[in-house]
């Protein structure tokens, strides 16, 4: 087995690791007595994100080429954002994936391989979980893997975090004793874990645990301290009621789902529903509840087979500067695209149409996995707890700075997305004002430093 990630592990890699050094303040870590690792929420920032590209090895050709369109876009829309790490089969497969990326002319410049034999595409149930221990050093969980209860092959898939943890130099845990799947929870990085016990709990997944120990090893290793678990439903699909298609914390105020009726309809009993519309944060705050649609029609495959359900759109995927929407060329579309982009004002909304993939069980979130950004506390000054105002943002043709709490020579360093540095002056002025006006789009990282405090901030350039 070889791997081709050397922009992982390279300099660029390298220059946006000592960009996001000073923006650990900014990442939100939920601490408590005894508690061992924190994972990020999925809208804190990404060093880049997994996929494992669809082969024909297991379901065949026909399977395969179905669904290479919808990987292609995922993957131009996310080379805007962050890296992507693109698990192929083998080396065959790995040089068809790029003839694809070059006829859709999508640059391999934010793109690495890594070659391992797999069984299907879903790497949010089976590829490796990134936490942050008590050190804040990164570290990849490896939970067992078992095919959604014994329902697929998966024994390929399982071995993927294992074979992944050394060749990106990340320290694994081996939590094979329990399964999960990481499109089994959602939670908001600050404690709270919403999910279906037919999907974590049920003794298709862990016949030998009880529900108190499961929570004992989601509170050691993930953070959680808060659990909200609904009944769901065992059997009627294969995930049996994964709860990110069910709904999504778009933050620690707020949850995306549906309403009753459409709840009703995807499976959700009363008392379920009464349960995820009452939840409460760790600190006893009610959500604020939104209600995406479903789509208008029953979805239809592009070859046109009706595949007699509806899709939701709660399956969506946060990047550093785009939201990835699953999209059914449905009168709905535009509908749910627009309200999600309500929550995330400084990302870009993409639908992306996932029809071929829905025929199959699963959306845009299903087939991607998020890798934080790395973390080194100690090079973060202890008085590091401000952050930069910056007006108007999005920026157009400037940024003015609001550095008022912050006395003497002031050291402003900003870099983009990749970690380039774009800009860098020392000032004593208060409100200094920045020119961006021939900048590109897109989301930008400032840092202030003087003799014994450092700040840092974001902002995004909108033409």
């Amino acid at each position: 087995m070889s791997v081709e990630g050397d922009k992982l592990r390279g300099p660029n890699y390298l220059t946006m690791k000592t960009l996001l050094l000073i923006l650990l303040t900014s990442l939100s870590v939920f601490t408590m007595s005894g508690q061992t690792y924190h994972m990020p929420e999925e809208n804190d920032l990404h060093e880049g994100t997994w996929l494992q590209w669809p082969h024909g090895y297991t379901y065949g050709n026909y399977y395969r080429n179905s669904l290479d369109d919808t990987w292609v876009s995922i993957t131009q829309s996310l080379i805007t954002s962050e890296n992507v790490h693109i698990i192929a089969y083998n080396n065959s497969e790995k040089n068809r994936i790029i003839g694809l990326l070059n006829n859709a002319n999508v640059s391999l410049d934010k793109i690495d391989f890594f070659i391992h034999p797999n069984d299907d595409v879903w790497v949010r149930d089976n590829g490796p979980v990134f936490v942050y221990d008590e050190n804040d050093e990164l570290v990849l969980l490896d939970w067992g893997f078992n095919g959604w209860g014994n329902d697929t092959p998966y024994s390929k898939c399982d071995v993927i975090p294992a074979l992944i943890a050394p060749e990106i130099g990340v320290e694994r845990i081996d939590l094979s004793a329990m399964v999960l799947e990481g499109g089994a929870v959602e939670h908001d990085g600050h404690g709270t874990m919403i999910a279906t016990r037919s999907s974590v709990t049920h003794s298709s997944r862990n016949p030998n645990m009880s529900e108190a120990e499961i929570e004992t090893y989601l509170t050691t290793y993930m953070g959680f301290t808060k659990f909200i678990w609904l009944d769901g439903l065992y059997g009627d699909e294969i995930t049996d009621m994964h709860i990110d298609g069910v709904m999504k914390l778009a933050n620690k105020d707020v949850i995306l789902t549906m309403n009753n009726a459409d709840l009703l309809y995807w499976g959700l009993t009363q008392a379920d529903i009464d349960l995820l519309y009452g939840a409460t944060n760790v600190q006893g705050d009610a959500f604020e509840i939104v209600y995406l649609p479903l789509t208008q029609n029953d979805v239809s495959t592009e070859n046109g087979t009706n595949l007699g359900y509806k899709g939701s759109y709660a399956n969506y995927y946060v990047g550093n500067t785009v939201v990835l929407v699953p999209n059914y060329n449905d009168a709905n579309d535009q509908v749910a695209n627009n309200i999600i982009q309500t929550y995330y004002p400084n990302r870009t909304v993409i639908g992306i149409d996932v029809r071929n993939l829905y025929e199959n069980g699963g959306m845009i979130h299903c087939v991607t996995q998020q890798q934080p950004v790395v973390l080194t506390p100690t090079s973060v000054k202890e008085e590091a707890t401000i952050e930069i105002e910056v007006y108007p943002n999005p920026a157009v043709e400037q940024i003015q700075l609001d550095l008022s709490a912050f006395s003497g020579d002031k050291n402003i360093s900003i870099y983009n997305i990749a970690g380039q540095l774009i800009h860098q002056v020392q000032t004593s002025d208060s409100y200094p004002v920045i020119p961006v006006l021939n900048w590109n789009e897109g989301v930008y990282f400032i840092t202030m430093s003087n003799d014994n405090q450092q700040a840092q901030s974001k902002f995004t350039v909108s033409k």
